[in-house]
């Protein structure tokens, strides 16, 4: 079911927001190599505890999970770009780092991902990293009242194709409220005018991912993390969208903080 928030209700979901606004930019200001992923979650959990704050992950298990997902952050590396479960392994120089993070504050949910690479950057890594940005910034762009889901989608993929890269549309971006993952999908390739209405008070998860030369995934023997089946690299960015009268709001916006 589709729900539309009121404005004092997205209001109220600004500090879940902001909450995985900080994780996030924390997390990536600590992450270098020799960064053991395990330790990345540790951090997490501790900024959950600290804030008083809930994990949508922990005892996360959708019908493609193999089990109960028993951490509270994705940490997808290089040719793993979705839901890359953390695991005993120390970051290596080059490393493309993928996080994705959600949690709730006070009953609301927002949901976020932002990739880097840790120490020195393949110029490939960095290209794929910026068209993912860029079509991120262009969802948000589409994001507005009166427009249809196939807009978002289609700004997503005008960009990743004008840089060469195929998308896959199993996993996208989603509704977001007082559950992770809602309704409407959002898929990251679609046609303009087409699909569920935007209306002023729908609350979206947009997240365009890209693999380098491969749109097709396989899931690693851990039933979560979602690797590239040719071994190419992939990246993911991530922001919930409150769309309103006055054009879409980034719930999980970083710039307060100094970031991008």
């Amino acid at each position: 079911m589709i729900e539309l928030r009121t404005p004092a209700e997205i209001d109220a979901m600004r500090p879940a927001g902001r909450f995985v606004a900080e994780v996030l930019t924390t997390l990536r200001a600590d992450t270098r190599v020799g960064t053991n992923l395990l330790a990345i979650d540790k951090r997490a959990h501790e900024m959950i505890r600290a804030a008083g704050a809930e994990s949508c992950y922990i005892d996360y298990h959708p019908s493609f999970g193999a089990s109960p997902f028993g951490k509270v952050i994705c940490t997808s590396i290089n040719d793993a770009v979705l839901h890359g479960l953390p695991h005993d392994y120390a970051l290596r120089d080059g490393d493309l780092v993928s996080l994705d993070f959600a949690a709730s504050v006070d009953g609301w949910v927002a949901d976020s991902a932002v990739s880097f690479v840790v120490g020195t950057p393949r110029d490939e890594d960095l290209a794929l990293i910026d068209t993912t940005e860029r079509a991120l910034d262009a969802a948000i762009g589409a994001a507005v009242a009166g427009g249809r889901i196939g807009d978002i989608s289609h700004a997503i993929a005008e960009v990743a194709h004008a840089d060469g890269y195929s998308i896959n549309t199993d996993f996208g971006g989603h509704g977001v409220g007082r559950v992770m993952h809602g309704d409407p999908h959002v898929p990251n390739d679609g046609k303009p005018n087409r699909g569920y209405p935007l209306r002023a008070g729908l609350v979206v998860a947009l997240e365009p991912w890209f693999l380098q030369t491969t749109d097709e995934l396989v899931t690693d023997p851990d039933g979560w993390t979602l690797r590239s089946t040719d071994g190419s690299r992939g990246a993911h960015a991530e922001h919930t969208v409150a769309i309103t009268a006055d054009g879409p709001i980034v719930l999980t916006d970083r710039s307060f903080l100094g970031v991008d």
